[in-house]
């Protein structure tokens, strides 16, 4: 195989000599697909990549950071699995740009062009139904110090609204690193907003407190919005407030930002709310921490409760973490599903990656996760020179360990079920159908009735925590059944079945 590639790899570039690459008929393509759709206009990149000049004017700097894997910027390894909006270049289009270079960055002829992708204006993915923002610009001063904010944007909605997809954008891209949604239901930040002078709140590594959604959505530069297929979305709560922490990287200069969230509301009833799994340091097995002079590979492990199907997947760590790799395991370990790996983790390109279709993890398939830190003088990312003992915290210098995965409960023909983004209209709000579950009292103390349609009688239950971990189940054996709540400590929790998924608030 390996030979076979060399060979055509020879052949195409023996091809290329005869005739003159140039930037219209050979450039211009792999730029468009790759490159543009955050080298333009009101996007990301630094500079835009949408004309021959503006392409020519960074040809060798192009050249240089494509042959050396750089960009454009991809951490998973492609040959492992695969995620919607991959951006991986073949061997013989960075040989193709590097011919290009050399032979002068001849411009060719215009009418070779295959024009621009019809990228939305403001938006990866369509005009969206709400627009939630920054109540006003946030300045973060020119120190060179990393700083997480927190901005409160109240909802208003008097009902709960389901949704399809939120996408962040941010308003200044040179300082905005990375961005986390939450949703507050009992107006604790609020009060933490006002307790604060400025624009929103400072809080390192989370919203500062318990919401009611830690994990809602986010961005990292260069992601592709994610949007639910049809029957599957998100719930936000009527009065709720929606969260967003805003990371904000090291700058020389005073800069200042008004990040907005745009809201793509479903068109009509969903059948199954997203949920955001966790895997922790709790799932080691050991401290976690990395000595100075040593590199140090960690292991967790999780038992999935239920079949489900993944959305996406998010790997986390920060600079002195160098991989990673994320997969599942059957009950005899012989069938393996392979979900992720980053073997040169870079703390600067993160990504939220989402599986060309549903994912399956059967019942009982353990999930692993396998993080690698190197805390020696040679990683070169590592914050502290010489090495320090370097422990769990929320600063850029201190270390994590999670995975978070969207999913949602598993149905027969999941597989099949594309994840890929399609363009968007604005779509009309439609009336919700009453919940399939109905849990009573909520929030609950001592025990909670479940009510649900008798068709469901007979089938499985299961109360689990927000990182996934089974505390109840068991089959119902009447349309309205009691589970007992003791023992279990104060919190949110989601009680699945194949009637649907509800929250469950439990108070003593």
């Amino acid at each position: 195989m390996r030979v076979l590639f060399i060979l055509t790899l020879f052949t195409s570039l023996h091809l290329m000599s005869d005739a003159q690459v140039t930037y219209h008929l050979d450039v211009a393509p792999i730029i468009h697909n790759t490159c543009a759709e955050c080298h333009r206009a009101g996007e990301i990149g630094p500079m835009p990549f949408t004309t021959y000049e503006e392409v020519a004017a960074y040809g060798a700097f192009i050249e240089y950071v494509t042959s050396i894997g750089y960009m454009p910027p991809w951490s998973p390894d492609a040959e492992y699995s695969h995620f919607v909006g991959e951006r991986v270049l073949s061997a013989e289009e960075i040989e193709t740009i590097s011919a290009w270079v050399d032979a002068g960055m001849p411009e060719g002829d215009p009418a070779d062009n295959p024009g621009l992708p019809d990228f939305p204006d403001g938006s990866q993915v369509g005009e969206p139904d709400l627009v939630f923002s920054m109540s006003e610009a946030y300045t973060h001063e020119g120190n060179m110090e990393d700083q997480y904010q927190v901005f409160v944007m109240p909802t208003g909605f008097t009902e709960d609204v389901t949704v399809r997809s939120l996408e962040v954008r941010p308003g200044n891209g040179s300082i905005a690193h990375h961005a986390i949604l939450g949703v507050d239901i009992e107006g604790t930040a609020q009060d933490l907003d006002a307790a604060d002078p400025g624009p929103g709140y400072e809080s390192f590594g989370d919203f500062g407190f318990e919401a009611y959604e830690n994990f809602f959505g986010g961005w990292v530069p260069g992601t592709q919005t994610v949007v639910y297929p049809e029957g599957i979305g998100r719930v936000i709560p009527a009065g709720s407030d929606l969260l967003m922490q805003m990371h904000y990287g090291p700058s020389a200069v005073e800069e200042s930002d008004q990040t907005e969230v745009n809201v793509f509301l479903t068109d009509g009833p969903i059948e199954r709310e997203v949920t955001t799994g966790i895997m922790g340091p709790w799932t080691l097995g050991e401290p976690f921490f990395i000595p100075a002079n040593q590199v140090k590979t960690f292991h967790g492990t999780f038992t999935v409760p239920v079949d489900l199907s993944l959305i996406s997947i998010v790997p986390h760590c920060h600079l002195v973490g160098i991989s990673w790799e994320v997969y599942a395991t059957g009950p005899s370990g012989a069938d393996t599903i392979p979900l992720i790996s980053i073997p040169a983790w870079d703390f600067n390109w993160q990504g939220f990656f989402t599986f060309p279709t549903l994912t399956r993890i059967p019942a009982g398939y353990t999930l692993h996760g396998i993080a690698t830190y190197d805390n020696t003088a040679d990683n070169p990312f590592n914050p502290n020179d010489p090495p320090q003992l370097v422990m769990y915290g929320d600063n850029t210098g201190d270390e994590m360990f999670f995975v978070f995965y969207d999913y949602v409960m598993y149905e027969e023909g999941d597989e099949d079920i594309s994840l890929d983004t399609p363009l968007l209209s604005s779509v009309e709000p439609m009336e919700q159908e009453a919940p399939s579950v109905r849990l009573q009292p909520n929030p609950a103390s001592r025990q909670v009735q479940v009510l649900v349609h008798p068709r469901f009688v007979g089938q499985d239950w299961a109360l689990v925590d927000l990182g996934g971990r089974l505390l109840e189940s068991g089959v119902f054996g009447s349309p309205n059944e009691r589970v007992l709540l003791e023992g279990i400590p104060d919190g949110v929790y989601l009680f699945h079945s194949p009637a649907g998924t509800e929250r469950l608030v439990i108070q003593h």
